[in-house]
């Protein structure tokens, strides 16, 4: 059933650092307001926590900031045009919230950047081996996936886990908060090593190989566009929409980027996609289930049937930027790397699976300049997101353009080191909050029974300025390739 014009749904993005809040016209895709509230993220020797709750407050006032902008512009609540139908969440990958019998978080979570979980990553590709999870979850274990933190607090918080009544990942916690269902999406549990994208559901002897109770964890909804319940009344209230409104079982951050971008079964297909964030990532959507040790095998939020292969890396946006600081550099103050080379492994690394690296600078001549460090540095973390879209199902397909997202999208020297180091064609997606949209999207498709991925290809937000390829600097890859290869024992990869 296609949206009344005058429906406007909220999509909300819970990222790492902030959450951002959209109000979109269902019919059109026509952003009405957008809100933005910040996040804390603590800890250090490679913890990376959040406090569950703050994510919630920051909820409400990203929402409270849009509502407010489209109030003053005549819109809900104020005798407008529009109304709000729908409301989704996407979250942050990975992230462990452990609860208790009322919902309550009983520490802050382990984020998908936490990497201490590290030894029990290895343990658990031991005790199955590498073949064994490709052939049930499409993934091998490393410090980032749920499953090893759940080992690591069992091993070193056992009081803790003994208490836990619910584990959620961030966006069931939040979609919990909302409408008072304990319920996750296949997309986002893909990523948590329990579910298997062979069989789509959970796997009961994975459960009980990594020693989590199934009565522990969220029901799973067919896709992230179901609905899986109505805006309570006490999250009405905090949030100033109206009760009962439909409430959509949400996604992983990944896979509303996905959605947003029109990417899916009823969108394109095997077009890979580049997000340059505090993480960066390449991916997929594809109907080939994917079994690649050098990928996470994730399945999409469409449900059974598509998936969504993707490399990341811990370090990107926020790792440049923090070696313009060093150098006292603005972020554009960059020029190719000459000789040097520089990999910004500063929190440690997921792909590749190197947890204990830091960052490695080699290569210094007398006569390299701070702006070309810089650019070594936008060449190190370029590369390294790179060097994944070569296993992605279609990746590598001649005249596929690249599509550009997250916050280096919008930052000259990242396009411009992507475009030349990639020698691919690039397009510039209109959407500048694709995680957001995608939630929209899903909200729109709980609200009135549409396809979400076809409703997004529909508002248009993956397409945009198309820039020409132009030549690979294969010199730059090739040093920097040689240097990765040659130092991994001095990067940390224990």
């Amino acid at each position: 059933m296609a949206p009344s014009s005058s429906a406007a749904v909220i999509g909300v993005d819970s990222s790492t650092q902030s959450t951002k809040a959209v109000v979109v016209e269902a019919g059109t895709g026509r952003v009405l307001a957008a809100g933005r509230a910040p996040h804390t993220v603590t800890g250090a020797a490679g913890a990376r926590e959040s406090d569950p709750g703050q994510w919630w407050r920051a909820l409400v006032d990203a929402v409270g900031a849009a509502l407010a902008e489209v109030r003053a512009a005549g819109g809900p609540g104020s005798g407008g045009t529009h109304r709000i139908t729908g409301i989704a969440v996407a979250g942050q990958q990975h992230g462990l919230v452990v609860q208790d019998a009322a919902g309550r978080p009983l520490r802050p979570a382990l984020l998908w950047n936490d990497t201490r979980a590290a030894p029990q990553a290895a343990a658990l590709t031991g005790e199955l081996g590498v073949e064994g999870w490709l052939a049930r979850t499409g993934s091998v274990p490393v410090a980032s996936m749920t499953a090893a933190k759940w080992r690591w607090l069992v091993e070193h918080e056992p009081r803790t886990a003994a208490a836990v009544a619910g584990v959620r990942l961030p966006h069931d916690h939040l979609t919990e908060r909302l409408c008072g269902v304990p319920a996750t999406d296949p997309g986002d549990a893909s990523g948590t090593l329990w579910y298997s994208t062979a069989t789509h559901a959970y796997d009961p002897e994975l459960l009980e190989l990594i020693g989590l109770e199934r009565a522990l964890l969220p029901e799973l909804a067919p896709s992230g566009g179901s609905r899986v319940g109505g805006l309570s009344a006490a999250a009405a209230e905090e949030l100033g929409l109206p009760e009962g409104i439909a409430v959509a079982a949400g996604t992983g951050d990944n896979m509303a980027a996905a959605v947003g971008l029109g990417l899916g079964g009823a969108g394109l297909l095997d077009h890979p996609v580049v997000s340059l964030g505090t993480s960066g990532t390449v991916f997929a959507a594809t109907r080939e289930r994917p079994a690649v040790a050098a990928l996470a095998g994730f399945a999409a939020a469409d449900g059974a049937g598509v998936y969504l292969p993707l490399g990341c890396t811990l370090n990107c946006t926020l790792a440049v930027d923090r070696v313009a600081g060093l150098l006292g550099l603005e972020r554009e103050d960059a020029e190719p790397g000459g000789e040097a080379v520089l990999l910004p492994y500063l929190d440690g690394e997921r792909t590749p699976d190197l947890p204990g690296a830091s960052g490695l600078l080699t290569g210094l001549r007398h006569a390299t300049s701070g702006r070309q460090l810089l650019g070594a540095a936008y060449e190190g973390a370029v590369f390294t997101v790179l060097r994944a879209l070569e296993a992605l199902p279609g990746g590598v397909a001649g005249g596929v353009p690249l599509r550009l997202t997250g916050g280096g999208a919008r930052g000259r020297m990242w396009v411009e080191t992507v475009r030349r180091l990639s020698g691919r064609p690039v397009v510039l997606p209109r959407g500048t909050e694709l995680v957001a949209l995608g939630a929209a999207a899903l909200a729109a498709g709980a609200a009135g029974g549409g396809d979400p991925v076809a409703l997004a290809a529909d508002w248009g937000f993956g397409e945009g300025r198309a820039l020409d390829p132009v030549p690979r600097d294969e010199e730059a890859w090739q040093r920097i390739e040689a240097v990765l290869a040659g130092y991994a024992g001095l990067l940390g990869g224990g």
